[in-house]
């Protein structure tokens, strides 16, 4: 049985948010919880799965709103994975003070993310890259079992993450782009933080900021 990959369109900046699982032994793990999680949170009960973790590509808001109510869901919490560089984003909300936004903040991350790691959902293990550019410590979660890339906000369809926020660097994304993301097969399917996914040939093949 094949890791099963739950896309969520959710809150007012439509992020993409991920549900991961085996399954096999029922074991789940979320890719950036954003607003209205409850409905990620419904799904897992719903198919009687087990949340083991929350891993975070990096600390915008919009991509961690939901920590808290999924850490909050198992006792004790589960843990939260972060790249230790987006740590102090994390701690001031995201920067969401900076647009009008107000958030919850969860608990401190307490599980270090870092370049070359293996984690896992169930029996499928996940490849942690780091992937700065867009923020400091952004990392992306790639399966080579199912050919999948959950890539945050490195890279759209069509598109790159934006670089003008506190930490963001032009010339750092498109070195995490060509040696993170353009590295693995065509065919490697790209689960962006926002819009439609995509595969790695394509942006190759059509992506204007990567020509």
């Amino acid at each position: 049985m094949a890791l099963i990959v739950l896309p969520f369109t959710l809150g007012p900046l439509e992020n993409n948010v991920y549900l991961l699982a085996d399954p096999e032994n029922g074991d789940a793990v979320v890719i950036d919880p954003s607003f209205d999680s409850q409905a990620v949170l419904d799904s897992i009960h719903q198919r009687g799965w087990r949340l083991q973790a929350v891993w975070l590509t990096h600390a915008h808001f919009d991509h961690m709103a939901g920590t808290l109510l999924l850490s909050q869901s198992a006792n004790p919490p589960v843990p939260i994975g972060l790249h230790p560089a987006d740590r102090p984003l994390y701690l001031s909300r995201g920067g969401a003070d900076i647009f009008g936004i107000r958030i919850d903040l969860g608990p401190a991350p307490d599980l270090e993310l870092f370049h070359g790691q293996t984690l896992a959902v169930g029996r499928f293990p996940i490849e942690v890259r780091h992937a700065p550019g867009h923020s400091p410590g952004h990392v992306i979660f790639y399966s080579s079992d199912s050919g999948s890339l959950f890539c945050g906000d490195v890279i759209f369809n069509g598109s790159i993450g934006r670089t003008d926020l506190a930490g963001g660097s032009y010339p750092k994304l498109l070195e995490s782009i060509h040696s993170q993301v353009l590295t693995l097969p065509d065919e490697t399917r790209i689960y962006p933080g926002h819009g439609p996914a995509s595969t790695v040939g394509d942006e190759k093949r059509y992506n204007p900021f990567l020509a």
